[in-house]
């Protein structure tokens, strides 16, 4: 019986080299000079430092520019809210989504009923969802109205694709 898996991961290979390609613009661009701009990749977040909103604010258009090139989905940042940090400078903190939550799998399940395909089902496996059906266009049908929906916080990948 066909099935696949949907999941929701952030490839942090790609999300270095985004934060790398940002910091190396920031440091040779003019309009950065002596504003004390950086990015800085923890964990699970990015922190992005500078020394007014409006220069936070260009740095966060940089970011953004580096993740649509490496082709990362601007729906794994979280953006937190801009905070005063020592000095003169502004902080902003910005969460990297990953996973599946279970409210988020429930509503995917629901999403994948309400289609009324026949013969397809869905299941929660920890932090993927398996879809399983008796053809492979339904499966395909499904993907199709996944990638489609606009109002899903987080980016969808879908893999284990089995015939």
């Amino acid at each position: 019986m066909p099935s696949f898996d949907v999941v929701s991961e952030i490839d942090m290979q790609e999300v270095r080299n985004a934060v790398d390609q940002a910091q190396r613009e920031l440091a040779t661009r003019f309009d950065f000079k002596d504003t004390g701009s950086e990015i800085e990749l923890g964990k699970d977040e990015l922190t992005l430092r500078s020394s007014s909103e409006d220069r936070l604010k260009a740095v966060r258009l940089v970011l953004e520019e580096k993740f649509v090139k490496r082709k990362l989905s601007l729906k794994t940042l979280d953006w937190g809210k801009v905070e005063d940090a020592s000095g003169q400078n502004v902080r902003l903190v910005v969460g990297l989504k990953a996973g599946i939550s279970s409210d988020t799998a429930r509503d995917l399940n629901k999403r994948i009923k309400a289609l009324g395909i026949k013969g397809v089902q869905s299941q929660t496996q920890g932090d993927a969802i398996r879809v399983t059906g008796k053809k492979r266009d339904d499966l395909q049908a499904v993907i199709a109205a996944l990638k489609g929906a606009e109002d899903l916080e987080l980016p969808l990948q879908f893999n284990n694709f089995r015939d």
